[in-house]
């Protein structure tokens, strides 16, 4: 999986960069916990699912 995502940050306002901070596996898939560098906000994936749509 790819050590970069560029995703919309709801803090800055814009799109940046986020990196990938730590993963896991589990037995829902894998957890993956996204951070911006610029405004430390992060947020985690599962399977694609992540939880800054909630």
């Amino acid at each position: 999986m790819a050590q970069e995502l560029d995703f919309d940050c709801p803090e800055c306002g814009t799109e940046r960069r986020f990196y990938r901070a730590a993963s896991t596996n589990l037995h829902l898939g894998e957890k993956v916990k996204w951070h911006c560098p610029e405004c430390s906000y992060g947020f985690v994936r599962i399977n694609g699912i992540d939880s800054s749509q909630a």
